[in-house]
């Protein structure tokens, strides 16, 4: 099992959310020290105040997850100002929410470039530490739709698809070394955290309370759960998909609203895309 008492953690998109929740569950269980990355500054402002005024040890850091010289600059604060970190939590990223020929070019690359890249980027900037110190935890939230195609989040769902098949390469690589190094994908449904306002959560997928997402991941990561895929229901989709014929698969999908899902979706931030995602 993963002991969180007396180590480091590193949270992106930590200042609100379910990233916020996760924090103080790491600080509550024992963490020395949480390291908050977030591009919002009044959120991280507040956040890292409100948890240093109740005696924690957090250090904030502006980041745009989307530039790779600023993640290595940061990175490279974070290890002199605080040392390796032992757990990474791959949280931030960005939905646009609409069909693909209305994306910009920049929606596309801004989505890339911080749900795929910047996960990644992140990870190798602090990885060799965590592989020096022999033992690790990282943490990526990926989404229920790296598991399906959906109208209305093409560009999305395939930044969640490659960071789904990215972290589990990841951990098998790490699995074949020397020394205690966890990796934990998480996929969930919609989170209700405003950041998919407006959707309509399909039949027998309501949308997640974060306090219960959050329940779920914090056991998931001090059992080494390799993959956790939120609500119960969520575990069926490769399955339905690997035995149905795939019109049918799509005829239940929209029967249960799957490909309905994202029609009245409203979002935060939906005009500006840059506010983070849960899932």
């Amino acid at each position: 099992m993963t002991d969180i008492k007396s180590k480091t953690a590193l949270i992106t998109g930590g200042a609100s959310g379910i990233g916020k929740l996760m924090g103080r569950r790491f600080l509550d269980d024992g963490a020395t020290n949480l390291i908050i990355w977030d591009i919002d500054e009044n959120k991280l402002e507040e956040t890292s105040e409100e948890f240093q005024d109740q005696g924690f040890s957090v250090y904030p850091y502006l980041v745009d997850l989307g530039d790779l010289d600023q993640i290595r600059e940061m990175a490279l604060d974070v290890k002199q100002a605080v040392g390796h970190i032992d757990i990474l939590v791959n949280n931030a990223g960005i939905v646009v929410g609409k069909k693909f020929v209305d994306h910009s070019h920049e929606d596309i690359a801004k989505t890339i470039n911080i749900n795929v890249l910047g996960v990644m980027h992140v990870t190798r900037a602090f990885l060799p530490g965590m592989i020096e110190k022999g033992s690790l935890h990282i943490i990526n939230i990926a989404s229920a739709a790296g598991l399906v195609g959906n109208p209305n989040m093409s560009v999305y769902a395939s930044s969640k698809w490659a960071v789904l098949g990215w972290s589990e390469s990841l951990r098998l690589e790490l699995e074949a070394l020397e020394g205690d190094f966890r990796v934990t994908t998480v996929c969930p449904s919609y989170i209700d955290t405003g950041m998919f306002e407006g959707v309509k959560a399909p039949l027998l997928t309501p949308l997640l309370k974060p306090e219960e997402i959050v329940d779920q991941i914090m056991t998931a990561v001090k059992r080494n759960e390799v993959l956790l895929m939120a609500p119960k229901i969520v575990k069926l989709i490769p399955f339905l998909r690997g035995v149905l014929p795939t019109k049918v698969f799509d005829f239940t999908a929209e029967k249960l609203g799957v490909y309905d899902s994202m029609s009245t979706f409203k979002g935060k931030g939906k005009a500006n895309p840059s506010a983070k995602t849960d899932s």
